[in-house]
């Protein structure tokens, strides 16, 4: 049994520790498992273990979790199936607001809304989970699939999220996060890190997506993000168009985008295998680039540019081929022909106008290593004046600590 991220001493918990075994039903549409399933979670004291088996078990009613201190633990991913397919009460799959949970070993799938919600709760681990919508990636499926906020003390894991229609995974206004091992396929944005601070993203495969590991800064939320380190990432050909809903931030995000940094400070990409997504490798964007800019216009206080970006060491190839977007397209055709192709990193060209490129503090500049090039889009200018100019981008900043959990979990 995986152990949970407890904060109280071990004898306390071990004096409250008890194990329950949610029944097998003989029917697995029997109602009376959905029943007794919740009563579990409603009843549970701290160090309760609530035990699936292996079934697919069809739920008509959302799940939620308010104690601390409590595991569900599955048979496998592939064994223990929570199915919401006729879902008809609550938008989530399982909502927890509760700390010291860990919750591994098993799929919830085809919910109304989100699949795993996670709010306001400190050390969590999700080990061996999947979320999944099951009839394709539609408009109408959840936005989210495995989504801790407003959550510190992160360890998502050895998990996968495919069809979301916003994130496969999702952290937002969090603190003290891992997102490790991970497999997103065919979610709108397949890894989102949202306003959070201290973050590391590594060795997980993001493909089939229309964007592969997303890191943004948006306004209007409680805290501000900083600190991503995105590294030893497969990013590869994340294509699929974008079904997001109309309106939301990632609806913006063109198909074809591997990894995109919004408005983040202090973003570090490294050591990640990134390749054939058809807009650009990487984008690294401002607020203004995104629908909301139009729409809301920023909030006093928030800084709408991305700075302190650092890229070297990857290993990239293709992409930047075939864009999506007709400003994205005519840009590529202008500069490098029809049968041309974007460089690694496409910038959109937005710039704090407080400074000058001689008066930029030195932590705050978008330093580029070992790519092919970089496209500065001009988005401020309508796309009108373009250039490719790498000098801007020849330099190098201190990088950033790595992410420990306290206490880091153990198997």
């Amino acid at each position: 049994m995986r152990k949970t991220l407890i904060t109280v001493a071990l004898a306390t918990a071990l004096a409250a520790c008890s194990s329950q075994q949610a029944p097998a039903p003989q029917n697995q549409t029997d109602a009376s498992f959905e029943s007794k399933l919740q009563e579990q979670l409603l009843d549970a004291k701290p160090g309760t273990l609530i035990d699936i088996p292996a079934g697919t078990y069809h739920l008509k009613r959302g799940l939620s979790l308010r104690t601390d201190g409590v595991t569900i633990k599955g048979a496998g991913m592939d064994k223990t199936i929570l199915s919401f397919k006729g879902q008809v009460v609550g938008p989530e799959g399982l909502l927890v607001n509760a700390n010291d949970f860990t919750i591994e070993n098993l799929t919830i799938e085809d919910t109304k809304g989100d699949a795993l919600k996670i709010n306001h709760g400190r050390n969590i681990t999700i080990h061996g989970v999947r979320t999944q919508w099951t009839d394709g990636s539609k408009t109408s499926n959840g936005p989210y699939g495995i989504y801790p906020v407003k959550t510190q003390n992160v360890l998502i894991e050895d998990s996968a999220a495919i069809g979301a229609s916003d994130s496969g995974i999702y952290v937002g206004q969090s603190n003290n996060v891992i997102v490790r091992n991970n497999h997103v396929e065919r979610n709108v944005a397949g890894i989102e890190i949202e306003n959070t601070v201290n973050a590391d993203v590594y060795g997980n495969t993001a493909t089939d997506n229309s964007g592969g590991i997303l890191v943004f800064n948006m306004p209007d939320l409680l805290m501000e993000g900083s600190g991503t380190r995105v590294f030893k990432n497969q990013v590869i050909a994340n294509n699929h168009d974008n079904f997001a809903a109309n309106g939301s931030a990632v609806a913006s995000v063109p198909a074809g985008s591997g990894v995109v940094v919004n408005s983040n400070p202090k973003v570090e990409i490294f050591d990640n295998d990134i390749a054939d997504n058809k807009t650009a490798n990487i984008i690294v964007s401002s607020f203004y680039s995104t629908n909301y800019a139009s729409k809301t216009g920023v909030a006093a206080g928030y800084d709408p540019y991305p700075k302190g970006i650092f890229v070297y060491g990857n290993r990239l190839k293709g992409g930047g081929d075939s864009p999506s977007g007709l400003e994205f397209k005519t840009l590529k055709v202008a500069l490098f022909g029809i049968n041309g192709h974007f460089p690694d990193v496409l910038w959109d060209g937005y710039s704090d106008p407080k400074f000058t490129d001689k008066t930029l503090p030195p932590q705050d500049r978008i330093c580029l290593q070992d790519v092919s090039g970089v496209v500065d889009a001009d988005g401020p200018d309508g796309y009108k004046h373009p250039n490719t100019d790498m000098k801007p981008f020849q330099c190098t900043l201190d990088k950033l600590p790595a992410v420990t959990l306290n206490p880091e979990p153990k198997l």
